[in-house]
């Protein structure tokens, strides 16, 4: 089949999200075809190039998502006009509160911005942080269904098929109009508390950034030879990656697979602390109305683990289509630490990851202190760079902070001093590389704060090392009682738990054993790839066929298509290949191919009497059996 693969910030490029899995499951399934749809987020992402593709990739197309040149298109009056009922409507959804009652009903959370709602606050998370951002937040994660969720995805719609005839919407979106028509929905009545106190300069940065979000609507990869022309869409994210698969659904009918590791309105909320708060509540609405729409219209919704599928839930998405598949991991890279008999200095505990606040080293190093009091030979080894300029900012205050608790210590006043806790990169001299970072100790460590998939808990249960990890995000999921978890920002429970496993080798052993085995169940990209491969059957199996097959020379292909088709009604709507049309077809004039034509049925012939013939009921009409539009057919000689 052809799958058209939809990333944001990723694959097929050398840096950015999903670029691992995704790379793996092409390369995993070969017999199939893949046509990828890339948007970039970067000028510099662009110029790092891609990664080099496999040959079951036929196509691949980008946009920048960083930047928009104006398409030029002059509007008359009646697109103008389309444009601003269609626009309107949409900001108007985004602004309102929801139906009194109903799953959009703020409730608590329309007190004053700042208060911590969704799974944030509610705990289910496993103590993810707060996110301040008022009544928005609240009523994007109630999963808004009903007349609301209707007008945002109908006026969604209608700016995709306007953008389709007029050749694009970039400049009507930056247009004064789009301004006004969302300060007239900011000020209308029953409007968001937060979005009546919203500036000019706010109503500025909202349009700006719906503007950014609205792009993928001005492409042209929604026609026959685009991804009109793909089986199946699959989106390697929520968000902007899947709007395409939104658009192509709507105007294509092509059913779309939703695959969210990291659920992207979660990263949203995440990131908007520093936004005013009527910026906020606006955004947080628009991502929460989009996240719902495509929850609503996905084929498949597969979230990475049960912290993701909780998000889901909550933005609405129905869980008769929500299937978990766990990410695929390379496990060969750690199969020699994993299966050798020694299990790393047993004094020695290891922290890997990326360096930035929200995985809490601080919190790790006073958990230290505590611990060296215990098991004074003990030593922590940090293995990690840090994250953009936060990161570094946040490595040099845990430098100082490590000096500051560990002086360096020596054995008499002769020796040189030495630290226990070291700082170091993956490719210096003591850690070659990743598999040799684990297994320099005895025990791995994980002390984050925010945390959805944990990668490094996996690998180390690759490297069948016991763990302590904090109970965040995915984390219970993934160790599944093969580890020890602790509460977050609880430097003492987080010391307790270290100290036990060190003084105790044998339960080590057993616990880096079973973590070893359920990694090897769950979490390999063997398993990933096979259950993408089902899900990829299943839903075209259940999807109508929408084209033709034909051979070299035109002709149409025997088998091309599956029993299914011949199904009367929606299964056998037929769009020819954008190649060209068979020989067979020319001159239908782009009108779907009947299997057989409808024939009318004669009628019966008068039967002789001497007295009045009683009226026979009249008998139901019975369909012919044709793959264009249905016409009812008299019973007689025809439905024979």
């Amino acid at each position: 089949m052809r799958i058209g693969l939809l990333t944001e910030g990723g694959y097929p490029y050398v840096s950015g999200d999903a670029r691992l899995w995704c790379d793996r499951l092409v390369r995993g399934l070969e017999q199939h075809e893949f046509d990828i749809y890339a948007l970039s987020r970067s000028e510099q992402q662009e110029d790092e190039g891609w990664i080099q593709l496999p040959p079951q990739v036929s196509r691949v197309r980008t946009a920048p998502l960083w930047t928009a040149e104006d398409d030029g298109v002059g509007h008359g009056r009646r697109a103008r006009r389309r444009f601003a009922e269609a626009y309107g409507e949409l900001v108007a959804a985004v602004c309102s509160v929801g139906e009194p009652g109903g799953p959009g009903e703020p409730g608590a959370s329309r007190g004053a911005v700042g208060t911590a709602v969704g799974p944030a606050a509610g705990g289910d998370v496993g103590g993810d942080v707060g996110v301040a951002v008022g009544g928005g937040l609240g009523r994007g994660l109630g999963g808004v269904v009903g007349p609301e969720a209707d007008r945002f995805g109908n006026a969604l719609y209608a700016l995709a098929e306007l953008a389709r005839d007029e050749g694009g919407l970039v400049g009507a979106l930056r247009s004064e109009a789009a301004v006004r028509a969302l300060e007239r929905a900011c000020r209308a009545r029953g409007a968001l508390r937060e979005a009546r106190a919203a500036r000019v300069p706010d109503l500025l940065d909202v349009a700006a950034q719906l503007e950014r979000a609205l792009r993928p609507l001005s492409l042209d990869w929604y026609e026959d030879d685009g991804l009109g022309s793909v089986d199946l869409c699959h989106a390697a994210a929520g968000g902007a990656a899947a709007l395409p698969g939104l658009l192509a659904r709507h105007l294509a009918g092509v059913p779309l697979l939703v695959t969210e590791y990291g659920v992207q309105l979660r990263a949203h909320y995440l990131a908007s602390g520093g936004e005013p708060a009527p910026v906020r509540a606006l955004l947080a609405a628009f991502h929460g109305r989009l996240a719902t729409e495509v929850y609503r219209q996905a084929t498949c919704i597969t979230p990475g683990n049960t912290h993701a599928r909780r998000w889901q839930e909550r933005c609405g998405a129905d869980r008769a289509k929500l299937r978990t598949v766990y990410p695929g991991m390379e496990a060969s890279r750690f199969a020699e630490v994993g299966e050798s008999a020694g299990c790393g200095d047993p004094d020695t505990l290891v922290w890997v990851g990326r360096i930035e606040p929200a995985k809490d080293l601080i919190s790790l190093l006073h958990a230290f202190a505590e611990i060296r009091r215990q098991a004074p030979k003990t030593r922590l080894r940090i293995v990690g760079a840090a994250a953009g300029a936060e990161g570094a900012a946040y490595l040099g205050h845990c430098r100082a902070l490590a000096a500051q608790l560990f002086p360096d210590e020596a054995e008499c006043a002769h020796a040189v001093g030495d630290n226990p806790v070291s700082f170091e990169e993956i490719g210096g001299p003591e850690v070659p590389d990743l598999a040799e970072a684990y297994a320099a100790g005895a025990v791995v460590v994980l002390s984050s704060v925010v945390e959805g998939f944990p990668i490094s808990l996996v690998e180390a249960m690759f490297c069948g090392r016991a763990t302590v990890s904090t109970d965040v995000g995915a984390v219970v999921e993934v160790i599944g009682g093969t580890g020890l978890v602790v509460p977050p920002r609880n430097p003492r429970a987080l010391a307790e738990a270290c100290v036990t496993l060190l003084r105790d080798p044998e339960r080590r052993e057993r616990l880096g054993a079973a973590a070893r085995a359920r990694a090897l169940e769950l979490f390999t990209v063997e398993q990933n790839v096979a259950a993408f491969h089902g899900i990829y059957l299943e839903i075209v199996s259940h999807s109508p066929v929408r084209r033709v097959f034909v051979d070299d020379t035109g002709e149409p292909l025997p088998f091309g298509v599956p029993a299914e088709a011949h199904v009367p009604g929606r299964w056998t709507e037929v769009r020819l290949l954008s190649g060209g049309r068979p020989r067979w077809a020319e001159g239908t004039a782009g009108a779907p191919v009947r299997g057989t034509t409808p024939v009318r049925a004669t009628p019966l012939p008068a039967v002789p009497s001497a007295g009045p013939v009683p009226a026979m009921p009249a008998m139901p009409a019975v369909p012919a059996v044709s793959s264009g539009p249905q016409e009812p057919v008299v019973a007689g000689e025809g439905a024979r």
